[in-house]
């Protein structure tokens, strides 16, 4: 009995996320020289306004040492904003400027056509049974996020 790699499910995953993500990183990457890290972090404080270090890393899936410099390299840009709980003064809250604001408005709008552009290339029964497999798949081995914000 041999493994086939290439034919190897979590291989053939694996394989086309990192591809769809080197896609999808080329608008935010031309267009602000962020890196995957940084954009992950960025597109959350995006999508949920403010958040802590430990729930982006629970979002994103990203090691701590990956958020932490993520979001440096954002502070940096002056995109974002730390301020400290005002139950819990060892928490940091993180959250867009206005200027972070505008960029990740702007950026939206570029990575929504770069999803698009992929699904199209699919066509829409092949697109409708791609979500419906990866539906299907999280139900089975992804845990629910659970709302891990405070506030």
């Amino acid at each position: 009995m041999s493994l086939i790699l290439e034919q190897f499910l979590p291989y053939r995953f694996n394989r086309m996320a990192e591809i769809l993500s080197k896609n999808a990183s080329q608008a935010y990457r031309t267009e602000y020289g962020l890196t995957r890290p940084e954009w992950r972090a960025f597109a959350l404080l995006g999508q949920y306004g403010t958040m802590t270090a430990t729930e982006i890393s629970y979002y994103s899936t990203m090691h701590k040492t990956k958020v932490s410099r993520a979001v440096y390299a954002l502070e940096k840009r002056r995109w974002l904003i730390r301020g400290q709980d005002e139950k819990d003064r060892r928490i940091e809250k993180i959250t867009l400027t206005l200027p972070g604001r505008k960029a990740y408005d702007r950026l939206v709008p570029l990575m929504l056509k770069a999803e698009e552009d992929i699904l199209s290339r699919l066509g829409k029964s092949n697109a409708d049974a791609l979500r419906q497999g990866l539906d299907a798949l999280e139900e089975l081995f992804v845990e629910p996020l659970e709302d891990k914000r405070s506030g």
